[in-house]
């Protein structure tokens, strides 16, 4: 017997479709760090098997929809034209292949199986794919009129081991066929249609495998259907589409019916929104799984895990950017979207899109996988369709779609990943040496990224050493990549010792990051120290070169990262010591805290400015996205054309305290604004400049500390500019508005 695998578990027999039929959404998950001790990092992070490291394989002059897999052969089909050879450009050693193909699952080549789907007007497609059980025949849906010459009437059954179509098995279908799933005597359609070999049929019906003959299932629907799933024990029939309706009973995108009969056994009103839609479904032994696509803002994209022992809910995730595409292996539902914005589930902010994702079938966390493709051509979202199966004694996940990139490497329509060898090695940590705290040095480094390992080991050496001075793990995905530090205590004042640090999964390890160099001081620094000693939660002193590393000074480890590299180790700093000021572009460079925090009741913020722009610009705030300008802002400080500071917070309106002088002088000026019982108060040079004592509230929204750029749109005086083009220094936040003479203390040490 064939050993058919595609988007089901282990349990999951049958063939299985794949008419996927929008953007799929992209997995995350969030990251924090681990201290040492931990035990070494493994070269894949359970419960993921899956390498993220694309694998040569052939590809299509255009877009993938559908896809089956079996007995180590992949099929594919969609809407192109050509095949061409791993990393050529379009155009170039092309092959016809019309609107399919077949190819060896481990070589991720063309097999000697060749078909045309054609249509005598108009464009052919072929939308859904499915295996029999036994794997010896293949079930084609779509829009076509013939393959090789032989005429169907959008739906065709194609013999495996000849690579013909079954000239037994003809049925008029009256419109597209966009999902297929099949069991040992039956093969189940969903669609455009409303007639099935010349009865009414609307949207699902089912047919023998045998014959084609039309079968007594009914379950009529009123809108268009894109996925069926037939259940592991065989008796149901999920149903995913736009529908609002099964055989007249309201069940908006999803319903489970009879298998033999179509009727309802589990109806869904109000389950999905009215917005979003179900474009592909799949089982395990013990789950059913959507893929969703909103339309609008603030809709369901994501995926939603129902139990199939009651068929209710298991949970669902709320990613915005719309799933096209999901599959089970060894316990992890791995998916194709154009996720964008996680941050309602805790995972990454409104950002570029992510097209890959994993999660637990148990647990909607964004698990560490995270290969990636472009939107592409199309509409475009990226993967469209997804198939698994075994060869060689590995296992291969196949993704198809519009992407035209993999990894960010030129590849279209296809691309492929298996469960080893994991070939692809973390990212070379970020290294920054503190030696606030006399008699020591710190060693802080930015965790690392790895496209499929979460846990990460480092290995400090000291001093050109070959064995490591230290060995720790931490956690660490793309969007949080939080700060450790190890604390080096032999070492004596006036010493000069050196540091590289590399990450490994356990498999692959990063390059040792270049060698960085402290001198052990014999005393503490005094405006550091003040500041450390006040309280500070937060505190970048932007000693850091080269790197998107801004390290964090304080216990808390809040970690910055430098976007569009900005100017490093500018001299003279704002401060005396050797410490350094970073430059800011006022175009695009700015940096953002590592992690969402809460809204502060109470808080201070810190910072020294340097600039003669007369464009103004934020100099820190507080928002709600991280990669582009946020849409919820407050708790800032800016500077408007003419060289005022303005403090603002967003309190039942625009609130904005502003000084009366200039300040875009070219010189070095401290600036402090706190908020807290008494109301707001702006500092500039240890004076008080500006204040009210009415406003003791600001916008109660989660975000992240940004400092040199963010959104400024319609605050009062607004800049020409949301960027500072200047430089910046000894930035810190406190979780308490500092008094009038700590505030003039801090000033008063800038000389040390």
């Amino acid at each position: 017997m064939m050993n058919v695998t595609t988007g089901r578990g282990p349990s999951g027999g049958r063939g299985r479709i794949r008419a996927a039929a929008a953007a799929l959404c992209l997995f995350a998950g969030a990251l924090t760090a681990a201290a040492g001790g931990a035990s070494p990092a493994a070269a894949l992070t359970p419960p993921v098997s899956l390498t993220a490291d694309d694998l040569t394989t052939w590809q299509t002059n255009g877009i993938v929809w559908s896809m089956a897999a079996g007995d180590g052969v992949v099929y594919a089909g969609g809407t192109f034209s050509t095949l061409r050879p791993p990393g050529a450009a379009a155009g170039t050693s092309e092959q016809p292949a019309v609107n399919f193909a077949a190819f060896d699952a481990a070589t991720g080549t063309p097999t000697g199986c060749q078909l045309s789907f054609t249509m005598s007007s108009g464009t052919a497609t072929v939308r859904a794919l499915a295996l029999s059980p036994d794997g010896k025949t293949l079930y084609a849906g779509g829009q076509f009129g013939s393959v090789n010459g032989e005429g169907v009437s959008n739906v065709a059954a194609i013999d495996t081991a000849t690579c013909a179509p079954r000239t037994n098995f003809k049925i008029s279908v009256s419109a597209t066929v966009r999902a297929l799933d099949v069991t040992a005597d039956t093969v189940y359609l969903g669609g455009d249609f409303n007639n099935v070999g010349g009865q009414t049929r609307r949207k699902f019906a089912a047919v023998t495998t045998a014959g084609a003959g039309l079968l007594p299932f009914t379950a009529d629907a009123d809108e268009v259907a894109r996925a069926v799933q037939v259940t592991p024990d065989g008796r149901h029939v999920a149903l995913g589409g736009d529908f609002f309706t099964v055989n007249g009973t309201s069940s908006h995108a999803l319903a489970v019916v009879d298998a033999t009969t179509g009727a309802l056994v589990k109806s869904y009103p109000g389950f999905i929104p009215n917005t979003s839609t179900v474009q592909d479904l799949t089982t395990d032994a013990t789950g059913l799984y959507t893929a969703n696509e909103g339309t609008g803002g603030g809709v369901f994209d994501g995926r939603i895990a129902i139990d199939l022992a009651g068929y209710q809910q298991r949970w669902r995730d709320t990613c915005l950017g719309a799933t096209q595409a999901v599959l089970v292996h060894s316990g992890v539902l791995y998916s194709g979207s154009h996720a964008h914005d996680c941050a309602s589930m805790g995972e990454f902010p409104d950002q570029p899109r992510k097209h890959l994702l994993a999660q637990s079938v148990d647990d909607p966390k964004l698990l560490p996988w995270f290969p990636d493709t472009n939107d592409g051509i199309g509409e475009p979202v990226g993967p469209r369709v997804m198939a698994q199966t075994d060869k060689g004694g590995h296992h291969y996940l196949w993704v198809g779609g519009e992407f035209t990139t993999v990894n960010g490497v030129r590849q279209q329509g296809l691309t492929r990943f298996a469960d080893g060898p994991d070939t692809g090695a973390p990212w070379v940590p970020n290294v920054s040496l503190s030696t606030l705290t006399p008699g020591r040095i710190d060693v802080n480094w930015q965790t690392s990224f790895d496209t499929d390992d979460g846990v990460l080991t480092y290995r400090i050496y000291k001093d050109g050493a070959s064995t490591p001075v230290h060995t720790t793990t931490g956690y660490s995905v793309f969007w949080d990549r939080p700060q450790l530090r190890w604390t080096d205590t032999d070492v004596a004042a006036g010493e000069t010792h050196s540091y590289r640090i590399t990450a490994s999964d356990g498999t692959n390890t990063s390059a040792k990051s270049p060698a960085q160099s402290a001198t052990v001081s014999a005393t503490a620094e005094r405006y550091p120290a003040r500041v450390l000693s006040d309280g500070a939660s937060q505190y970048w002193r932007y000693d850091e070169g080269t790197s998107t590393f801004a390290a964090d000074a304080t216990g808390g480890l809040n970690n910055g990262f430098l976007r569009n590299a900005p100017a490093y180790r500018q001299t003279p700093a704002a401060v005396a010591g050797d410490s350094t000021a970073i430059g800011f572009d006022g175009t695009s460079q700015y940096a953002y805290g590592n992690t969402a925090l809460p809204a502060p009741t109470r808080f201070s913020v810190e910072t020294w400015i340097k600039t003669t722009t007369t464009r103004g610009g934020k100099i820190i705030g507080f928002g709600n996205l991280t990669m582009q300008n946020s849409t919820r802002y407050d708790k800032h400080v800016y500077m408007a054309n003419n060289g005022r500071l303005l403090f603002g917070v967003y309190s039942g309106g625009y609130r904005t305290v502003t000084t009366t002088a200039a300040y875009n002088d070219g010189n070095w000026h401290h600036v402090v604004a706190t908020q807290g019982t008494g109301g707001m108060a702006l500092y500039v040079d240890g004076q008080l400049r500006a204040s009210s004592g009415t406003y003791t509230t600001n916008q109660d929204t989660p975000g992240y500390w940004r400092v040199g750029g963010d959104n400024l749109n319609s605050w009062p005086s607004r800049p020409t500019s949301n960027f500072f083009a200047g430089q910046i220094d000894e930035t810190a936040v406190y979780p308490t508005a500092l008094t009038a003479s700590q505030i003039s203390a801090h000033y008063a040490l800038r000389t040390g």
